[in-house]
């Protein structure tokens, strides 16, 4: 196993506060839970900006409001996590930290945060999902613009073990079924791999930029994509005119089928952050900077909001949404730039504000225990 070491740079992004009231933070390590960061746990990643070496974790306990920022940090000495904390992922007793330009996955026990070793040789990481105890996988782009690949991770050395070809910039993945489900954001295709045999055995086509993925009760799978987005060079503002709309997948897991396409239409939004309730009968994503509730019975796309802040594209919308489920509240994450500390807002099951609390820069995703 390849210990862990210190890490170098740091990216860090920030988030825009909106109104909203403050939660009691814990920055004090005494303050903080002792040995016990699985307790009503809401682990948050924030990004952070990339070179600057501060990304970081924060951890909310959803039963008393204590927020502790900083935790691998506190946790270890001090030391750096490293550059870009693109998503965290918890299996059992550990927590898989995903660090993009950092190359490698820094693994940590989730009750202490303290550092258990690495998973390294990796190329520009994005997201990490265990099949059991003994194997993982982890989406890596290597490149911006050519075929990317999922490493498979025996998780008892820590160790890469094989590597499998997939599309264009795989991005989250989820298991279903014996197989693991990859979205090739740089692309048009789902990539669809045997777990048995870890080679993959069907490419499914959906609208272009597909970016996240959820399974409904009924074992469809829902894909969200953005289509493609041309920029205005004056700003880099994404251009009305030029750009396409994006679109919801279905797809009936028993036989692999895409079986009905949703397309919005505006060119310039995306749906991203799809994700599903508890009960798994209604999906939720992020559109035009508001949040959208989805019956997965529904025959067209539901365009009354959800959760509906006023303001529209192109401002800055939430830079990442999860969704409680031992409570069903809605948590959203607002990252206005990548200098500064962002915000976290909860959301109740009607979509009225509850509060909210400062996290670190740039919260872009939630691990909930």
């Amino acid at each position: 196993m390849k210990r862990f070491t210190s890490l170098r740079g740091f990216l860090v992004a920030s988030v825009l506060a909106t109104g909203a009231f403050m939660f009691t933070s814990c920055d004090d390590k005494a303050d903080g839970p002792t040995n016990t960061y699985a307790e009503n746990a809401v682990l948050i990643s924030n990004e952070g900006a990339m070179g600057h070496s501060n990304a970081s974790v924060s951890y909310y306990n959803r039963s008393n409001g204590t927020l502790v920022n900083q935790v691998f940090s506190k946790e270890n000495d001090e030391q750096v996590l490293g550059d870009v904390l693109q998503s965290i992922a918890v299996h059992n007793d550990r927590a898989y930290l995903v660090m993009n330009n950092s190359k490698k996955v820094v693994v940590a026990n989730a009750n202490t945060f303290k550092a258990e070793g690495e998973i390294g040789g990796l190329e520009m990481p994005r997201y990490f999902a265990a099949l059991d105890n003994q194997k993982g996988y982890v989406t890596e782009w290597v490149t911006y613009n050519s075929n990317g690949r999922v490493a498979v991770v025996d998780l008892s050395t820590l160790t890469v073990t094989k590597t499998i070809e997939v599309g264009v910039n795989p991005e989250k993945m989820v298991i279903a079924g014996g197989k693991l489900y990859v979205a090739n954001v740089g692309g048009s295709s789902v990539s669809v791999i045997n777990t048995a045999t870890d080679a993959v055995e069907n490419t499914l086509a959906v609208t272009y930029g597909p970016n996240s993925l959820a399974i409904d009760r009924n074992n469809v799978l829902w894909v969200a994509s953005s289509n493609r987005k041309e920029y205005d060079p004056k700003d880099w503002s994404v251009s009305e005119e030029l750009s396409q709309p994006g679109a919801l997948t279905k797809i009936d897991l028993s036989t692999n089928r895409v079986t009905t396409t949703y397309s919005f239409t505006r060119n310039a939004p995306a749906p991203t952050g799809i994700t599903t309730n508890t009960t798994k009968d209604k999906i939720y994503f992020v559109y035009d900077n508001k949040v959208y509730q989805q019956d997965i019975a529904a025959t067209a796309l539901n365009t009354t909001p959800f959760i509906n802040r006023g303001s529209s594209y192109p401002s800055r919308s939430f830079s990442s949404l999860g969704l409680d489920p031992a409570n069903g509240y809605i948590y959203a994450g607002k990252a206005p730039n990548y200098t500064s500390d962002g915000w976290v807002v909860r959301y109740n099951t009607t979509g009225a504000v509850v509060d909210s609390f400062r996290v670190g820069v740039a919260p872009n995703g939630f691990t909930f225990r």
